[in-house]
């Protein structure tokens, strides 16, 4: 009896071990909780002049999950305001090449002042190499 005790006790701590592992008996092909989406209501048109659906096409009253939960989110395309539109049109449309005329040398800019220009002309780098210059 005090043999066969501890031998159960074994097995049955081997048994449960081996079903924890990826082969065992809790190792099963499960969906994907976070996959799931709801599905829409299905509409009928007022008109009822019903089409049937192409094989493989979207639904045409629901967008995906995604673009749901940004609309949840951030509540869709709203319209301008007044101010807004009124500071597009006074702005105009940027000429196609202005990133390449910012950095050109010949643009005119505003002089910041020596800070500024160090910090602009520091060389890239960790920093290691960096130090303190105090102006006389």
């Amino acid at each position: 009896m005090r043999k066969i005790a501890p031998l159960t006790l074994l097995t049955g701590a081997c048994a449960l071990l081996a079903s924890c592992g990826s082969g065992g008996l809790l190792s099963r092909e499960r969906p994907d909780e976070f996959a799931v989406q709801r599905q829409a209501p299905l509409v009928i048109p007022p008109d009822f002049a019903l089409e049937p659906p192409q094989p493989g096409a979207p639904r045409p009253a629901e967008g995906t999950a995604s673009q749901q939960a940004l609309d949840a989110l951030f509540g869709g395309p709203a319209p301008r305001s007044g101010i807004e539109t009124s500071a597009l049109e006074r702005a105009g449309t940027p000429e196609p090449g202005i990133r390449s005329k910012v950095g050109d040398v010949a643009t005119y800019t505003v002089d910041k002042g020596e800070t500024t220009r160090a910090i602009i002309a520091a060389p890239e780098g960790d920093g290691q190499a960096a130090q303190a210059v105090i102006p006389s």
